[in-house]
């Protein structure tokens, strides 16, 4: 593919819900430029954009693909994201490359929560935004309806350029309302015909919207348009471009991609409306010091680049690819990581397209690379010219709330676990994992269900680890409640030298992460040099609490008497001594259990909210109140125990159709109900096995 400067590059990101056909616009995109020899098919897993093996065998995109073509003059990246909400850390990579988004709607099933999740992040990232009503040919498909509530969702700024044409429930002919042409797709290729008689209401309310919404964008052609003129084919094109540039207008295309049906239409289309890298004209980076650096798309100036996807393949290696937003990306160039603060240097440079290759050598202002063996880089990490020193916006990944404990098929490969998944990390940020020490798990958190199910899939197929997911345990606590008084007598006699060892030790409950430990021994009944023996016994003996084993919080040990023996005494006699008065003394100190307790912040559809605070109490929440969120949305926030947290991601997914989301974070502990704890201690899951 030869050089293109960035005013003839569009970075575009497909975008919207599971199933509406991205992939497969991608496809007919990549066949219709001659940029793909064949029209790949999702159900056949043979697509440019879905070649990981997970993507085949599941039918449906799990990351975000480059897919590079050309049209007219233009090179067009598209950016296929998927639509899954489980996978919407790789829908934030594909945002943060793009400079546009195309949000795909099923003419069947028409605006989902995927659709309105894609123009939130599109928002966020102030992408210029399209919409392209997919699948008309099928039957149950309703262009008008869906274009209705595309209105209805996002308002007046939603503009028809592409509308079909239904004859006897087929939509054989699709209307360009710029160009005020028809073209006829029944034998395939597309042939300009007449303009049909779609009734002077619809067309003329069609053509209503176009020239109201174009009249809006500058005084000239307000003017015109209300003196009673009629705009002109580049007066339509260029007016909607800018409003589109400028977040205004939001247009409408249609068509089958399967089927080919619309798509010279939307091709041109875009390239005409939306914005190239040049238009969206840099970004606002940070200096060393936080201060603003603005960065202009130009190929001369200093280098800044920022990583907004990795592939870790294990056989491919490491590719990470590039958005080069100032300057030039060049191969066997020298790039400052600002992360490490190392110097990287740039391999071999090259286009990626599913999973071919193509030399690049170099990635120029605007375009979108990638470059491989770059070990030190990480996705969401800026690389730039040591001669000016720039931070650019990282990824705004959502939070993984789903958490597992993970544990090998095979016992003693819990480290080549652990090793495979930091490898699927590099690739996938959105995966947390930690190993915990104090439940001996490791536990591994995503997206939802079907992230972790890739998970799965991924360790089994690329790094031949069978692995297996449990509900992980919860770090319970536990304390007393009264104030005891103990012995700890240990005397133990051999052929030599023996063991001896007395103390008295007062337990009574305090305020503390632990042990508090003090000495009020008088008259020496207990040397000095004992007493960091007494208190090591006992902090290795907090360790396990006499209830279920977990750790104890919350004591205060106090060494007030005791009695050694000049010979047989020793540090060991003492450690041990303690041990034993904390074993006598504990399970009469009125022991109780505590469980950690989390606030719970839920942001929910108004229409949610009663099924979600019920749940909330059906799990031992109490609800502490509620504040307005985003429109038609509220943020309840709870108290709630950590052990009733383990399916509430699922149940939020399924009650909000995946609207709902939610942060939890420790607050304190609490002593557990007496049913709770009883079940606990049967179980004694916080002794080690």
């Amino acid at each position: 593919m030869k050089p293109y400067t960035a005013e003839k590059i569009l970075n575009i990101a497909l975008m919207g819900h599971s199933g509406a056909g991205k992939t497969s616009i991608a496809e007919a995109m990549l066949k219709l430029s001659g940029a793909a020899e064949r029209l790949g098919k999702v159900d056949a897993g043979n697509t440019v954009c879905d070649d990981s093996p997970e993507e085949v065998y599941r039918k449906s995109s799990v990351s975000a693909a480059v897919a590079p073509l050309e049209w007219k003059g233009c090179k067009i990246n598209l950016l296929d994201a998927p639509g899954l909400l489980d996978f919407a850390g790789a829908a934030a990579e594909a945002a943060r490359a793009a400079d546009s988004a195309v949000i795909v709607v099923s003419g069947r099933d028409g605006v989902a929560v995927g659709t309105e999740k894609a123009v939130e992040t599109a928002e966020k990232r102030g992408l210029a935004k399209a919409f392209f009503v997919n699948g008309l040919c099928d039957e149950s498909a309703r262009f008008y309806r869906v274009f209705e509530d595309l209105k209805a969702s996002f308002g007046p700024a939603v503009c028809p350029v592409v509308v079909p044409f239904i004859e006897n429930g087929k939509a054989n002919i699709y209307i360009n309302l710029l160009e005020y042409k028809a073209y006829d797709y029944s034998n395939g290729a597309p042939v300009e015909v007449d303009m049909p008689d779609m009734g002077d209401h619809r067309l003329q309310g069609l053509r209503t919207a176009i020239c109201e919404a174009v009249a809006e964008t500058s005084d000239e052609l307000f003017e015109k348009y209300f003196s009673g003129q009629d705009f002109t084919p580049e007066e339509v094109i260029i007016g909607i471009s800018k409003g589109v540039k400028s977040g205004t207008i939001m247009p409408v295309f249609c068509g089958d991609a399967l089927l080919m049906r619309g798509m010279e239409q939307f091709l041109d289309g875009i390239t005409w409306l939306l914005p190239s890298a040049a238009d969206k004209a840099g970004e606002i980076g940070t200096d060393v010091n936080g201060d603003p650096v603005e960065l202009a798309i130009k190929e001369d100036a200093a280098t800044a680049a920022i990583c907004f996807k990795t592939i870790a393949d294990p056989f491919v290696g490491k590719v990470s690819f590039l958005k080069c937003i100032s300057g030039k990306v060049e191969q066997d160039g020298t790039l400052l990581n600002m992360r490490t603060g190392t110097s990287e240097h740039i391999g071999k440079v090259v286009m990626m397209r599913g999973k071919k290759q193509e030399a690049m050598r170099v990635i120029p202002a605007g375009d979108i690379g990638a470059v491989l063996k770059l070990s030190g880089v990480s996705t969401g990490d800026t690389l730039c010219a040591p001669t000016r020193k720039v931070v650019l916006d990282g990824i705004d990944y959502p939070p993984a709330s789903l958490r597992m404990a993970i544990e090998p098929e095979n016992q003693g490969e819990e480290d080549k676990v652990a090793q495979a998944v930091f490898r699927l990390i590099e690739e996938d940020p959105t995966i947390g994992f930690e190993n915990n020490t104090e439940t001996h798990e490791m536990v591994i958190s995503g997206l939802g269900e079907q992230h972790l199910e890739v998970i799965l899939f991924k360790l089994r197929n690329r790094y031949n680890v069978e692995a297996k997911f449990r509900v992980p345990r919860v770090p319970y606590r536990e304390t007393i409640r009264k104030t005891v008084k103990v012995q700890g007598r240990y005397k133990k006699q051999t052929g030599g030298h023996g063991q001896f060892g007395d103390v008295w030790i007062a337990f009574s409950p305090c305020d503390s992460d632990g042990l508090v430990f003090d000495e009020k021994v008088v008259g020496g009944s207990v040397p000095k040099g004992y007493f960091p023996a007494v208190e090591k016994g006992l902090r290795e003996s907090i360790a396990k609490g006499p209830l279920a084993g977990y750790p104890v919080v919350g004591l205060h040990a106090t060494l007030y008497d005791g009695s050694y023996h000049p010979v047989d005494s020793s540090e060991m006699a003492f450690k041990t001594a303690a041990s034993l008065a904390y074993k006598n003394g504990m399970p009469q100190a009125d022991p109780v259990l505590l469980e950690p307790i989390g606030v719970l912040k839920a942001t929910v559809p108004d229409k949610n909210m009663g099924d979600v605070m019920g749940a909330i109490t059906k799990r031992r929440g109490r609800v502490l109140g509620m504040e307005p969120a985003k429109t038609d949305y509220q943020v309840i926030t709870a108290e709630v125990p950590a052990a009733e947290m383990a399916d509430f991601a699922t149940f939020l997914h399924q009650t909000t159709q995946g609207r709902g989301s939610y942060t939890f974070e420790f607050a304190r502990y609490e002593p557990c109900p007496p049913q709770i704890e009883k079940k606990v201690e049967q179980n004694g899951s916080g002794r080690n096995d």
